[in-house]
Parts: structure tokens; C-alpha cells; sequence
């Protein structure tokens, strides 16, 4: 069965993976053999595991989990969703200037960010 799991490594850090036999990556990861990454931040401990049925969305969402920020990684463990969804809202620099020209009358026209991806 395909896992995405994070890590939390003894200097803080996460590091986020994906495998079949998760109890066989973990002992991996503990012994020093697992990843270059938490070889030199050892001991890890897991934070944080999902399963999935295809190995194809285990591997998408641990490139997505991968690109997140620590915000995002933290709630994800707190199990905390909203806030997921509230740290992956970013500045729109371009659509805070299109709707400031908008709004001085300008015939800009208004670019509102897309929506922020669903997490399940």
C-alpha cells in the first residue's frame, strides 16, 4: 500500500517522502540508511503518515506537501485544515495592483487569485 509520510528530524527540519512498506522506510530512515537528508539528522521521528490506493496520488501529494512552507507542514500534523488552507493564501502582488488601478479608475482589468487547492 503507497504512503506519503513527513519526518521530523532532530534539528526541527522536515522531510517528506512516499514508499510501499512504510514500516521498512522508517527503520531505514533510523538507522541512517533512508536519505542523504535526515542521514545527518538523525534521530527522525514521524509526524505525520497518510495511505492512499494509488501509488501515482501518493507520490503527487508528496511533491505538493514538499513545496508547502512550515506553516502548512505544521498544520497539516495538527490535522488543522483550515489553517492549510489559510497559509497557502499568498499576496497577489499583480491583482493588488490591478484592482488598486480598478479602483483609481483605471480600465485595468481586475485579476483575482485562483482559488487554493483542495487538501483531503
Amino acid at each position: 500500500m503507497p504512503w506519503v509520510y513527513m519526518l521530523r528530524c532532530a534539528d526541527g527540519s522536515f522531510y517528506v517522502g512516499s514508499t510501499r512498506d512504510i514500516e521498512r522506510r522508517l527503520d531505514q530512515h533510523q538507522s541512517g540508511a533512508g536519505a542523504v537528508y535526515t542521514k545527518r539528522r538523525l534521530p527522525v521521528e514521524l509526524v505525520f503518515a497518510h495511505h492512499d490506493d494509488s501509488v501515482a496520488a501518493a507520490f503527487a501529494l508528496e511533491k505538493q506537501i514538499q513545496g508547502w512552507s512550515r506553516a502548512k507542514r505544521e498544520a497539516l500534523i495538527r490535522g488543522d485544515f483550515a489553517a492549510i488552507a489559510a497559509a497557502g493564501k499568498k499576496r497577489d502582488w499583480a491583482g493588488h495592483r490591478a484592482r488598486r488601478r480598478a479602483a483609481e479608475g483605471s480600465d485595468a482589468p481586475v485579476v483575482e487569485p485562483p482559488p487554493p487547492p483542495v487538501v483531503e
